[in-house]
């Protein structure tokens, strides 16, 4: 894996976006203890009914590429697996740039930043179990630093997969319940 920050629990600057209403600002220890608690893709684990996890590339011209991916909270960062030739994989080998948002039970939260390949064996064979013991049946392949499966989602590409880990940038958050609030984060 390669340098970077890990959003971890040490934001450098946090701004309250919600002052305008004399609400204080968030906390983002409270957003990692949400995160710590897991992401599940299940119906019924959270969100507005589950977790849904949108990543968001840059295409060629600049324009936007969202899909929906089943993500991980692990070790202070999110990762998601996609296949070089997708056109996620395409986007961010060329402009790392990306943004995953996810509706947690009490927070809408985005997070902007890089999206880095890992190649390290060991983190791969982690994220693989991580997958794994969510119930997607992947495993590293021969290659030691990529997944492979019996399926995965569509919009992954065939195998094999690369592990990517989001170096966050910023964060934003949105409280859905009382009192509310809003607070942007860098890191």
């Amino acid at each position: 894996m390669s340098p970077g920050r890990a959003v971890g629990l040490h934001p450098m600057t946090a701004t309250n976006l919600a002052d305008l209403y004399d609400l204080p600002p968030m906390e983002w220890r409270e957003i990692v203890t949400h995160l710590d608690a897991g992401i599940a893709q299940a119906p019924g684990a959270g969100g507005p009914d589950r977790h849904t996890c949108w990543l968001t590339t840059l295409n060629p011209d600049g324009s936007p590429h969202v899909t929906a991916l089943g993500a991980l909270w692990v070790d202070g960062s999110f990762w998601f697996e996609t296949g070089a030739t997708t056109r996620k994989g395409r986007n961010l080998s060329r402009d790392p740039r990306c943004a995953l948002s996810v509706a947690l039970r009490d927070v809408d939260l985005v997070v902007e930043g890089a999206a880095e390949p890992v190649f390290d064996p060991a983190v791969v064979a982690a994220r693989a179990a991580d997958w794994a013991a969510e119930g997607w049946p992947c495993e590293v392949d021969e290659s030691g630093v990529a997944l492979t499966a019996p399926f995965s989602a569509p919009s992954a590409g065939k195998p094999p997969w690369l592990v990517y880990r989001i170096v966050a940038r910023q964060a934003m958050a949105l409280s859905t319940v009382e009192p509310g609030g809003a607070t942007r984060w860098a890191f």
